[in-house]
C-alpha cells in the first residue's frame, strides 16, 4: 500500500475517498455486464441454439466457482483492510499469502472431486440431449480451470483491500478485454465453439492473475504471494471464514432463488418468462453499478472501523446519499422510456407490455437492493459475522413463502411483486441490525467527538 492509497484511507475528503474506491469497482462491474452480453452475442452468430443453451445452463456452475473465490477473497480482503487500519502490516502478508495458496488448493479440490462426476453434473444443470455434449465440453474446461477462476476472484478482492482500487479495476478490465479478443478468435477463426468460449474465460482470468501477482510482488508494500509468508492460524481462519462463508451462502441462495422464481413464472407461459428475462437483463446494469459502489467502499469502511470510527460513520452516510441519487436517476429514466428499452430486445407488443410492467415493479426495489448490499458490506467490513450471515439468507428465506402466497392470491402480478416484498423485508432486517451496531459503536463515536 503506497502513500497515495494511505492518503485515501486516512485523510482524503470523504467524497473523494469514496470515489477513489467505488468508481473503479463500478466501472469494472459494468464491463462484466457488457462482456456477458457480447459473449452470448458472439456465440449467437453461429445460429446454434444448443450452444446458446449450453452457455445459459452453465451459469450456475460459474456462479458457484465465483462464490468460492469470493469466500476466500472477501473474507481475506476485509480482514486485510482492518489489519491495515491497526497497522499490523506483517499480519497482512500472512493473510494475503494464505488467501493466494488456499484458493489454489480449494480449486484443485473442486477439480478433483467434480471431474469424475462430470456426467451427473451436466445432467443436474438441465442439459437436453441436443445440448449435452456442448454443456459437457464447457463444464469440463471450467472445472479444469477452477483453480485459476477461484484465484482470480480472490486476488481481485485482496488487491482492492489494500486501497489499490484502480489496480483492481485494471485487472478486471484486462480480463474482460482479453476474453472478448479470445472469443472472437476461438469462435470466428478457430471455430472451437463452446469449448473455445470456456477456454477464453480461463485464459483471460490467468492473464489477470499474472497482472495482480506482479503488483503484489513488485508494487505492494504489504501484500505477498510468497510461500514463506503462508500461515494457517485460528485467528486467520476465524476472520476469513466468518465473513467469507456468508458471502458464499448468499451467492448460492441467489442462484437457488432464481431457479425457484422461474419455476413459478413458467406457469404463465413463455411470454412471462421472456419478459422477465429481458427486464432482468436491463435491471442488471444499474444493479451492478450500485453493487460496485457498495463493494467498492468496503475496504474504506473496514480500515476506518479499526482506525477512525467517526470517518467510517461519515463514509456510510455519504454512500447512502449516492445510492439515493443513483436509484432516483435510473428510476426516472426507466419510467420515461421503459417501452423503448424493452423494444430493443423484441417487437412483440405483448412482450413489450409485460416487460415494461415488470421493469416498473422491479425498479421500485432498486434503492432497497442498493441499501441491503451496503448493509451487507458494512457487516462484512466490521467483522459482524452473525449479521452478515443473516443478510446472506434472509432474502431467500423470505422469497419462498412470499412467492407461494402471492402466487395463490394474485397470480402473475403476485409473483412479480414478491421480489419487491422480499427485498423490503431484507432491507428492514438489515436496518434493524445496523441500528444495533450503531448503538454498539456510539460510545466510541462520542469519545472521538469530544
Amino acid at each position: 500500500m503506497d502513500t497515495e492509497n494511505l492518503h485515501y484511507f486516512e485523510k482524503a475528503p470523504i467524497a473523494k475517498a469514496v470515489a477513489h474506491f467505488a468508481v473503479p469497482m463500478m466501472l469494472g462491474t459494468s464491463m462484466s455486464v457488457i462482456y456477458s452480453i457480447l459473449n452470448a452475442y458472439f456465440l449467437g452468430t453461429l445460429h446454434n441454439t444448443a450452444m446458446l443453451t449450453a452457455l445459459a445452463l452453465t451459469l450456475p456452475l460459474f456462479a458457484v466457482i465465483m462464490a468460492l473465490g469470493n469466500l476466500i477473497g472477501m473474507g481475506s480482503g476485509t480482514f486485510i483492510s482492518r489489519l491495515l487500519g491497526e497497522k499490523k502490516y506483517e499480519d497482512v502478508k500472512h493473510v494475503s499469502s494464505f488467501a493466494f495458496y488456499s484458493s489454489l488448493v480449494l480449486g484443485l479440490i473442486v477439480m478433483a472431486v467434480s471431474l469424475p462426476l462430470i456426467d451427473s453434473i451436466v445432467h443436474s444443470l438441465g442439459a437436453t440431449p441436443e445440448s449435452f455434449e456442448f454443456t459437457k465440453d464447457y463444464v469440463t474446461i471450467m472445472l479444469i480451470g477452477s483453480p485459476i477462476v477461484i484465484l482470480f476472484f480472490t486476488m481481485e478482492n485482496i488487491v482492492r483491500s489494500e486501497g489499490a482500487a484502480i489496480t483492481s479495476m485494471t485487472g478486471m478490465i484486462l480480463s474482460v478485454v482479453v476474453n472478448i479478443i479470445l472469443d472472437v478468435l476461438v469462435i470466428f477463426v478457430f471455430h472451437w465453439g463452446v469449448s473455445g468460449v470456456a477456454s477464453a474465460t480461463v485464459i483471460s482470468n490467468l492473464v489477470a492473475i499474472v497482472f495482480y501477482a506482479f503488483h503484489m510482488r513488485n508494487k505492494s508494500q504489504f501484500l505477498s504471494v510468497s510461500l514463506k509468508w503462508f500461515k494457517v492460524s485460528k485467528e486467520i481462519l476465524s476472520n476469513v471464514f466468518k465473513i467469507g462463508v456468508p458471502v458464499f451462502i448468499m451467492s448460492i441462495f441467489l442462484g437457488a432463488m432464481s431457479l425457484i422464481f422461474n419455476h413459478f413464472l413458467v406457469e404463465y407461459g413463455d411470454p412471462a418468462v421472456a419478459a422477465f428475462g429481458i427486464s432482468s437483463r436491463l435491471l442488471q446494469f444499474p444493479e451492478f453499478i450500485l453493487m460496485g459502489l457498495c463493494e467498492g467502499v468496503v475496504p474504506l469502511i473496514a480500515f476506518s472501523y479499526t482506525a477512525n470510527k467517526l470517518r467510517m460513520k461519515h463514509t456510510i452516510g455519504f454512500t447512502i446519499k449516492v445510492i439515493v441519487a443513483l436509484a432516483g436517476v435510473f428510476g426516472i429514466i426507466v419510467y420515461l422510456i421503459s417501452d423503448h428499452l424493452i423494444g430493443l430486445f423484441t417487437n412483440d407488443p405483448q412482450l413489450i407490455e409485460m416487460g415494461s410492467y415488470i421493469l416498473h415493479v422491479t425498479f421500485l426495489s432498486l434503492f432497497i437492493t442498493g441499501m441491503t448490499t451496503l448493509f451487507t458490506g458494512i457487516f462484512q467490513a466490521t467483522a459482524q459475522g452473525t449479521a452478515a450471515f443473516i443478510m446472506s439468507i434472509i432474502q431467500g428465506i423470505t422469497l419462498i413463502p412470499v412467492l407461494y402466497f402471492a402466487n395463490r392470491m394474485n397470480g402473475f402480478h403476485g409473483v412479480v411483486w414478491s421480489i419487491v416484498i422480499a427485498d423490503a423485508v431484507a432491507f428492514l432486517v438489515g436496518a434493524i441490525m445496523l441500528y444495533v451496531l450503531r448503538n454498539k459503536l456510539k460510545p466510541d463515536l462520542d469519545s472521538l467527538v469530544q
